[in-house]
């Protein structure tokens, strides 16, 4: 395919100083295998903790970056300001988008204004007590079960499901681990959707049913009898209010390029937003490229549609 960005030097960054480490370097191999496969001239950066990514991406002599960070400093903005600032085109959402998505009391509350459908909330501060039982008095009213986790992570880093109150401080304790505030959800029984955007238009979406509780971490990156279902086993009319919904999600933050935008549709068929992540995975069996392929975009094309969305904002 003709591309705006041909014959420059594509720099993938992965690896990262986030809880999402290993994660991200799945999604560069990845990414940088596809572009390689088409002829890119392309360099692997593995940015690890002491190491200078200004420096790195200098020395690499690129002239695009390709961002295959997750989490905190690469998911949240700050890559993507640094790019801006060294004139660099970068793939994914802008710096605010980026943010905004990143941080999940913001996502909440920009939802909220935008009348974007998104589960029953409340805020509790990272700093309290050792055994948390400020957060047990604050959840006292709350309701059971709920869903605790970090404001500021992804690939469910950190969360728990809490089915009893003996469980709220062992949950909050572990999502304390990680900096940041600690969100509380209303959890809301039924189907985990997925929705696949790029480019500001909707490629499909995937239902998930995982064999643990929900899809965590280990449902995601180790198990294998996790179920994919292209399209969902839901009512046409539902799949379609999901996916306009998670497109409204997408616009209401600002995303750009490609973005994964994770919902929960209640048993009476309501669609509600968790989240929208604005660097999803992107290794060949991620759910972005399983919806891309239900529609006929093989991998490699997807990587080279999603490089020609890279921009400077």
């Amino acid at each position: 395919m003709a591309h705006r960005f041909a014959g420059k030097r594509i720099a993938v960054v992965m690896g990262g100083l986030s809880a999402e480490r290993e994660v991200s370097l799945n999604t560069g191999a990845g990414v940088l295998a596809a572009l390689r496969e088409n002829s890119w001239d392309v360099v692997a950066i593995d940015w690890k903790d002491g190491t200078s990514l200004p420096q790195l991406l200098a020395d690499a002599g690129a002239q695009l970056v390709w961002n295959a960070l997750h989490g905190t400093y690469g998911e949240d903005g700050a890559v993507q300001g640094l790019c801006a600032c060294m004139g660099l085109p970068c793939t994914g959402s802008g710096i605010l988008a980026s943010a905004l998505a990143m941080d999940k009391v913001m996502s909440k509350r920009i939802f909220e204004s935008k009348g974007v459908p998104t589960p029953r909330w409340r805020l509790l501060p990272h700093q309290g007590p050792a055994d948390a039982s400020d957060a047990v008095a604050a959840l006292a009213d709350f309701g059971l079960p709920c869903v605790v986790k970090p404001a500021n992570e992804g690939s469910s880093v950190g969360v728990s499901i809490v089915e009893d109150a003996s469980q709220i401080a062992p949950a909050v304790i572990a999502a304390r681990a990680f900096h940041g505030e600690v969100i509380v959800e209303e959890y809301i029984a039924g189907t985990e959707v997925f929705v696949g955007i790029l480019n500001d238009r909707v490629l499909g979406s995937v239902e998930v049913r995982p064999a643990t509780r929900f899809y965590d971490y280990e449902a995601k990156y180790k198990r294998t009898d996790t179920r994919y279902l292209i399209p969902p086993e839901l009512p046409a009319r539902v799949i379609e209010r999901t996916q306009d919904i998670a497109l409204a999600a997408y616009r209401a933050l600002g995303c750009t390029g490609h973005a994964r935008p994770d919902l929960r549709i209640s048993t009476a068929g309501e669609p509600f937003v968790l989240e929208v992540n604005t660097l999803p995975g992107l290794t060949k069996t991620s759910l972005l490229p399983k919806i891309a392929r239900s529609i006929g975009m093989d991998y490699p094309t997807l990587c080279e549609h999603i490089l020609e969305t890279a921009s400077t904002i």
